[in-house]
């Protein structure tokens, strides 16, 4: 032991050596930054104090119940909440329908519709907002008029409280739907083909064979991908920041959005606390998804057989 020692050392430092650069920058630009949110959260911080940083006073959990007082915050995430419900399954659905399509169904020009479905996804967020205000515009889009075509007068899509986030959570799929194809279509790739060629010979139809056979085994792809998801959604800023300021009647605010405005207001204490409630409930949704699309251990179990106490051995001899 003593004679590798020196070389055991030796490879220790230069280990920490190549580490160093990433610890020395994760440092300074995560944990330090994340630490000092932590301590923002429970002091009343406000713009103001960055001059005198000593007239800064601990306050406690009380950001925190102000968080859940503040009726804009109620509603900012009933809005959250509305749009990763809606806007992630549907998400993982679509994308998981065109994955099986472009798997199976559809034998040429697959790279093309790979390419063309994964373009939104690097497509600036200014660009695509330029479409889909075109797309949306109540008197000229391009929507309102194909349905006037049918007769059908179209809504104030971005100006309406009752379209305004159907049309953010559309564009949101629009725009995430790549991503999620190219995850699912290598999934579906390293699903073995002759168990589908089996469960065919035994008469099981497409949508049995993709609901027991596809299904179960994608299963941990499934979960990357709504994981993703859902941490992408319960964060959703860019929408409303670009589309429609968190409008009208703050139909379109997210958690997100409301805690840059709070930043931008000057009231760091109290968004540092806004910040760490959206993490926990990005926590909350990734326990629910492992939960549900976890991998299952449907072996039947063993029931243990009770001991037979001593006494009723002796009395049934």
């Amino acid at each position: 032991m003593r004679k590798h020692a020196p070389l055991y050392w030796r490879h220790t430092r230069a280990a920490w050596g190549f580490a160093l650069p990433f610890v020395l920058l994760f440092t300074a630009f995560t944990a330090g930054p994340v630490l000092m949110s932590l301590a923002m959260a429970v002091t009343d911080l406000r713009s103001r104090d960055l001059r005198d940083p000593f007239a800064v006073n601990f306050v406690g959990i009380e950001n925190f119940v102000t968080v859940f007082e503040d009726p804009l915050f109620r509603k900012a995430a009933l809005n959250t909440a509305y749009f990763v419900l809606v806007g992630v399954p549907l998400t993982l659905c679509l994308s998981l329908g065109i994955a099986v399509l472009l798997n199976s169904g559809i034998t040429r020009l697959k790279t093309f519709f790979r390419v063309g479905y994964y373009m939104p996804v690097v497509t600036s967020i200014v660009a695509v907002a330029v479409v889909w205000r075109f797309l949306l515009h109540p008197d000229s889009g391009l929507l309102n008029e194909v349905l006037g075509l049918f007769g059908v007068e179209g809504p104030h899509w971005l100006g309406s409280t009752t379209w305004a986030m159907p049309s953010m959570i559309a564009m949101a799929t629009w725009r995430s739907i790549g991503t999620l194809i190219i995850i699912f279509v290598a999934g579906l790739q390293g699903v073995p083909t002759s168990l589908h060629e089996a469960a065919a010979l035994d008469g099981a139809g497409a949508w049995q064979r993709f609901r027991h056979i596809t299904i179960p085994t994608i299963r941990p792809t499934l979960l990357f991908g709504a994981v993703i998801t859902g941490i992408g959604y319960v964060q959703f800023f860019e929408e409303p920041f670009v589309m429609t300021q968190g409008g009208p009647l703050n139909s379109t605010l997210s958690v997100a959005f409301h805690t840059y405005n709070q930043f931008g207001f000057g009231n760091y204490g109290y968004a540092a606390a806004m910040s760490y409630v959206l993490f926990l409930a990005v926590v909350l949704l990734t326990l629910v998804q492992f939960r549900f699309l976890g991998e299952r251990d449907d072996r039947p179990r063993r029931r243990r057989r009770r001991p037979v106490p001593v006494a009723s051995k002796e009395i049934g001899r």
